[in-house]
């Protein structure tokens, strides 16, 4: 499948919505901001949810079986909506793999279902680096996209920035 791309949900604060019950945010199972925002596309995308939490609660078991699905995945382009608090550790993991596939990790600050434009720009950028880009992992956030060890938060600023070369050796 050389030309199609698949996204993997995990859950994160991209597929947040406000319960309006008990007040609080909670990640939408079925990837409803996923959907609405691919109903408006052209192009087809294959997508399932997996593990739906946030990254703050993913365990090793968790990042094993994403780990499963994407080496067991006929696709060679796979984009994945993961929380951004440990979206670096879950890149890191799958690239030990070594696998010989385009892996773009991607997410939101904010829930789509409260602020669309970022978690859409987010996608946006993670599927059209997806298309071009040559195996390996990378993180695609706030304009930034680049191999996962060149990508971090800066909880100071609220966004994701580029770094050094010779800063990380992970």
């Amino acid at each position: 499948m050389d030309n199609s791309i698949l996204i993997i949900s995990t859950g994160g604060t991209f597929n947040k919505i406000y319960n309006k019950l008990n007040g609080e945010l909670e990640i939408h199972k079925n990837s409803k901001a996923l959907k609405k925002i691919l109903k408006k596309w052209n192009s087809k995308f294959e997508f399932f949810s997996i593990i739906n939490k946030d990254s703050l609660d993913f365990t090793k078991k968790d990042r094993k079986k994403l780990l499963k699905k994407v080496k067991n995945s006929n696709f060679n382009k796979i984009v994945v909506i993961h929380g951004t608090d440990t979206i670096d550790k879950s890149a890191k993991f799958i690239a030990k793999a070594k696998l010989d596939k385009v892996i773009i990790f991607t997410g939101a600050m904010k829930p789509f279902s409260i602020e669309p434009i970022e978690a859409t720009a987010n996608l946006a950028s993670a599927i059209g680096y997806a298309k071009l880009a040559n195996s390996g992992v990378y993180i695609s956030l706030n304009g930034v996209i680049n191999n996962y060890k060149r990508v971090k938060k800066n909880r100071e600023k609220g966004k994701f920035e580029l770094i050094s070369k010779n800063v990380s050796k992970q």
